[in-house]
């Protein structure tokens, strides 16, 4: 087979699509790839995944494959965790530079005075985080396991929450924990508002508003159901409710569509010029970005040796805590 890309002024979108499909299912079984792709992704590039979910599910199966390369499609900590569980193998990413804003938003010098000003602290870390801040860190979590998690600490321990103030605010209301918050956010879920929300529910009355815990508490406080991404989606299929107002990254709205194709699906508006909450760093995982990247075995993620051990520790214990 050649291995030349197909010039997308030769052929039409979908016959393009096609096309790399076609090319990537060979390239996977040349090199006994996995491919993982997180629901916010493109929907064409969630086709193409061996397995889809969200973080916790993506951890999982980037910690028990056979496959001799890992192909991550989502943002930058999601790669560098599966290259943690995975020193020996090639770990890739379509695109190394879909970063994210929440992880970027808690530098290891100024997290590690936050930690000294807290000693007593056990230090709690969503797993949208650097290898940095994992390495600092206790245990780390998701959002599909942190109540999971905190339930299995002592109730007098107080713990440090990072970096995700709105997701730590969430778990210490609802679980009474004293917690000290690192004062990051995730851009596309802190963008939800209340007033906005408000009209959403005016104007589909009838529908159930969901929630990510990510977003703030004035919005939570109206949701019928807040829960992670994985949730989110399966509360969407056992409801009786045939309409929700999601308010968490549309990209899920494919995988809730394919499963519930009779339902009625609604993005939670934002603002009035700018209506869906996207996280732009996931849309830059395209289809001929994945084709490429297995085809040159390029841009590879790597972590150096003593960071992979010290920031393995806390992944580790998570995936013991939530077994």
């Amino acid at each position: 087979m050649t291995r030349d890309f197909v010039s997308a002024g030769a052929v039409d979108g979908t016959l393009l699509h096609e096309e790399l499909f076609q090319r990537i299912s060979v390239l996977k079984k040349e090199m006994n790839a996995l491919i993982l792709a997180h629901y916010y992704t493109v929907p064409e590039v969630q086709q193409v995944a061996d397995i889809v979910g969200d973080s916790l599910a993506l951890a999982r199966a980037a910690e028990k494959n056979s496959a001799d390369v890992i192909v991550f499609a989502g943002v930058y900590f999601m790669a560098e965790t599966a290259k943690l569980l995975n020193p020996g193998k090639l770990v890739l990413m379509p695109d190394s530079h879909a970063g994210c804003p929440l992880a970027d938003s808690c530098p290891p010098v100024e997290f590690r005075k936050f930690k000294e000003s807290h000693p007593e602290a056990l230090v709690i870390t969503y797993i949208n985080s650097t290898a940095e801040i994992k390495a600092l860190s206790d245990i780390t979590c998701t959002s599909s396991n942190a109540e999971q998690i905190i339930r299995q600490i002592p109730e007098e321990q107080s713990i440090i929450f990072a970096p995700d103030k709105n997701l730590g605010g969430y778990l210490a209301r609802k679980l009474h924990r004293e917690m000290f918050l690192w004062q990051g956010c995730c851009y596309v879920h802190d963008a939800f508002t209340e007033p906005y929300i408000l009209q959403a529910c005016r104007e589909h009355p009838d529908a159930e508003l969901i929630a990510h815990p990510e977003c703030r508490e004035e919005v939570l406080s109206h949701a019928s159901f807040i829960g992670s991404t994985q949730a989110l989606l399966q509360y969407t299929e056992s409801s009786s409710a045939q309409s929700f107002i999601v308010a968490t990254e549309p990209g899920i709205l494919y995988e809730m569509h394919e499963r519930s194709p009779g339902k009625v699906f609604i993005p939670a508006p934002k603002d009035s010029n700018n209506p869906h909450s996207l996280c732009t760093q996931m849309k830059q995982n395209t289809l001929q970005k994945l084709y490429h990247c297995m085809l040159n075995r390029s841009p590879e993620i790597t972590v150096p040796e003593g960071l992979q051990r010290a920031a393995l520790k806390p992944i580790r214990r998570m995936l013991d805590m939530s077994a």
